[in-house]
């Protein structure tokens, strides 16, 4: 069938990438209502999580944890905002729009936002790993604590691996095409900036969260409190990179396979690597819950502004009163918020 729609288009002087049409309309609807769903509960989420950043924490004077976190929330912020797009064009069908720029502007936003939140869940992970594993070791991420050029760098860093993912051909799976070889080199390149970009993080990840665990197996004396808050962040975090990233790349994995070898089964292939992908936007929603774990007066925070018949009143005021302007009374207070924010 596709072959007939390439030399029916031919013929009028039309190109149309393959795989670019849905062949599965019904299943299409379906995802981009999930997109919709997804965008309707993450934007408020994030929008009321970035106005606690900038209004109520400063990030701009906290520690690199609440620096990286602003990070976060920004790219996932920006990742929405692409949702309502997409999901309109699989309403009609379509895997991508047929405008060129709109199209590359897309990949463009897709991906550099999906590798910022990837490059920012891991740089987090890191940060805590020699907090707690390393304490006395002056790390690179320890010497620019309390500035925002870290923060830079990776965005900077993540443009020119945003470039070969612009190319066309990505958005509607066809690297590697069996119809020519001509591209491969280009294919290949763009596909380990697509794999890399997810499975080393997520290598970095485990080896930090298992350095974590392990150091709380040893501690004996001391705050143990402390080191298991720092092992539910790790995990918190290499549960939300598993649970959304991992999938849409073993089906990327799948989908190349099965291109190369010329199966029978590519359409559903691309169809479920497709549904992985929009399940993978579930990260937006999930990212709050690393916001809770790395720090411990975010949750209260949250609660006291946005839903205060939640909190009790001492815990009201107390939030009100410390995160707000990020100063205590007491000397003794603020240590102790340091010390949470740090941990």
């Amino acid at each position: 069938m596709r072959q007939l729609l390439k030399e029916t288009n031919g013929s009028m002087g039309i190109h149309i990438e393959p795989n670019c049409t849905a062949e599965n309309k019904h299943l299409y609807i379906f995802y981009s209502s999930v997109m919709i769903v997804e965008f309707i509960l993450a934007l408020p989420l994030n929008l009321t999580v970035l106005y606690l950043f900038i209004f109520k924490l400063k990030f701009w004077k906290s520690n690199s944890n609440t620096v990286f976190l602003f990070n976060l929330v920004v790219a996932d912020v920006l990742l929405l905002i692409c949702l309502p797009v997409k999901a309109y064009h699989f309403q009609r069908g379509e895997r991508r729009s047929e405008n060129g720029f709109v199209c590359k502007a897309m990949l463009f936003m897709l991906f550099l936002n999906r590798g910022a939140s990837i490059a920012f869940l891991t740089v987090i992970s890191v940060d805590r790993y020699f907090n707690v594993v390393h304490p006395q070791k002056k790390n690179f991420l320890k010497a620019l604590k309390r500035s925002p050029r870290i923060s830079v760098l990776i965005w900077l860093l993540l443009l020119p691996l945003t470039i070969p993912t612009m190319l066309k051909t990505f958005e509607c799976c066809n690297s590697l095409n069996r119809e020519g070889e001509e591209d491969n080199i280009t294919d290949t390149l763009r596909e380990v900036v697509f794999f890399t970009q997810i499975l080393i993080p997520f290598f970095i990840l485990v080896f930090c969260t298992v350095q974590v665990v392990q150091r709380l197996k040893r501690k004996t004396v001391g705050d143990r409190t402390k080191l298991r808050r720092a092992v539910f962040l790790v995990t918190s975090v290499v549960l939300v990179f598993s649970i959304c990233f991992l999938p849409c790349t073993i089906s990327r994995m799948v989908l190349l396979i099965i291109r190369v070898n010329d199966f029978s089964k590519e359409e559903i292939a691309v169809q479920v690597y497709d549904g992985l992908m929009v399940f993978s936007y579930l990260d937006c929603l999930m990212d709050p819950l690393v916001y809770c774990f790395c720090s411990t007066n975010f949750k209260k925070l949250y609660i006291a502004k946005f839903f205060p018949f939640l909190a009790s009143k001492d815990e009201g005021q107390t939030d009100n009163s410390t995160l707000s302007s990020g100063n205590t009374p007491t000397p003794k207070r603020t240590n102790t918020i340091r010390q949470n924010n740090v941990i």
